[in-house]
């Protein structure tokens, strides 16, 4: 039951479309202009830097206030698996980010509320996973491709952490809290395959690079 709550008080907190209300706040629907993703480089894109820090903050800290409202609910009682249930969380805010009911189920690709998660699980994974995604944009200038490398190494460092204790849980609350980061990255993955595609043949856009006329 625990598992179910989590994941709903995530969902709720997931579908607040910030990059949504941000664009209807200056009168377009941000899901019908540029990639047609509601999100942080959508919005960063076609409203400017301002609409892209404030989508991506407010999409972070969605999946950071989420992760906190069920760590005060079953603090207590729960305590020798919080981590699970904080990740339970943040895959409902993923969720509800990446598929609002009330936008008809369209909504961004998740990598901002991501963020979020990982700010949750300590010091250790947001360095590594900031400096992965930073340096990745700074060479290439391609956040898609520091999108899906950092999903791709979060699974690894948590199964590393994970099994040296750092999360201090069971081997069997550990399986799961792996699978479900394993879920996430493939859901990522899968949200960002036609970018992939793009990568591949050589014709992403770059941030902050306008394409050729």
């Amino acid at each position: 039951m625990e598992r179910v709550i989590s994941v709903g008080i995530g969902y709720l907190f997931g579908i607040f479309q910030t990059a949504y209300i941000y664009g209807k706040m200056n009168g377009i629907d941000i899901r019908e202009h540029g990639s047609g993703n509601a999100g942080t480089t959508n919005a960063l894109r076609v409203l400017g830097k301002k609409a892209g820090v404030i989508v991506l903050l407010g999409d972070v800290a969605k999946t950071v206030l989420a992760v906190v409202a069920v760590r005060l609910l079953f603090g207590r009682q729960d305590a020798d698996w919080l981590p699970l249930l904080g990740m339970y969380a943040a895959a409902g805010a993923v969720l509800g980010h990446n598929f609002p009911i009330q936008l008809g189920f369209k909504g961004g690709k998740g990598i901002a509320c991501t963020a979020g998660l990982i700010l949750t699980l300590g010091p250790v994974v947001t360095a590594l996973e900031a400096s992965t995604f930073l340096l990745t944009v700074l060479l290439t200038r391609y956040v898609s491709l520091g999108s899906v490398l950092v999903v791709i190494e979060l699974v690894a460092v948590l199964a590393v952490l994970g099994q040296n204790g750092y999360y201090g849980m069971s081997q069997g609350h550990l399986m799961e809290f792996y699978a479900i980061s394993a879920v996430l990255a493939c859901m990522a993955i899968y949200r960002h395959r036609a970018n992939i595609v793009r990568l591949v043949k050589g014709t992403e856009s770059k941030i902050f690079q306008k394409k050729p006329e």
